[in-house]
């Protein structure tokens, strides 16, 4: 029932918006009642904040499982970009969600969203050192860097789908960004440090 409640936000905040849906928009997508959704949720919000934090989980979990450490560490980032925009793809009710809603939600889902985005560069950081002692040309990536280069993601799937649009769907598929991001990860990845002055 949860995961059922949570598909039916998603698909009101699809069709109309997070500030626009209702308890009501929510249980009749997920057929259920009132009554069922308060059994596991206090409020929409609260609602909004497990799609939120299961979407990015579930991303989040492709990332890491993209690709092996034994693999060259480039072909490795095609592998993991492919994976992340596959996700996104099939995820079209959730992008609106997830690029946009968020971030006018409120305090705590701002810093839900905060906190995932962190999270997500935590892991870019992780996967950087785990390749960088096959790879010593790979510098460290500092945690600003990559949180740069998840907002810079973020931006590249926002303008590739109509969020206001009907159906969410990006006019070519979010794959066909691939090539695109990987070679941002890539020149984020090989650019040297700055000087220390």
């Amino acid at each position: 029932m949860r995961t059922d409640l949570i598909h039916g936000l998603a698909a009101t905040v699809s069709e109309k918006g997070y500030a626009a849906s209702t308890i009501a928009d929510i249980v009749a997508h997920a057929r259920v009642s009132k009554r069922t959704f308060y059994q596991h949720f206090a409020d929409k919000e609260e609602c909004l904040m497990a799609l939120y934090a299961d979407a990015c989980d579930q991303l989040m979990a492709v990332l890491r499982g993209a690709g092996s450490p034994d693999q060259p560490w480039r072909e490795r980032v095609r592998v993991a970009v492919t994976a992340y925009l596959s996700t996104m793809e099939s995820l079209p009710a959730v992008n609106r969600t997830l690029l946009v809603e968020m971030q006018a939600a409120g305090p705590r889902a701002y810093r839900l969203r905060q906190e995932k985005q962190r999270q997500f560069a935590e892991a870019l950081v992780a996967l950087v050192e785990e390749a960088r002692p096959a790879n010593p040309e790979i510098p460290p990536l500092s945690q600003a860097l990559a949180i740069a280069l998840v907002g810079g993601l973020n931006e590249l799937l926002l303008q590739a789908i109509d969020p206001y649009g009907r159906n969410h769907r990006p006019a070519a598929p979010l794959r066909s960004l691939n090539d695109t991001v990987v070679q941002l990860v890539t020149a984020v990845l090989t650019s040297p440090p700055p000087p220390t002055t």
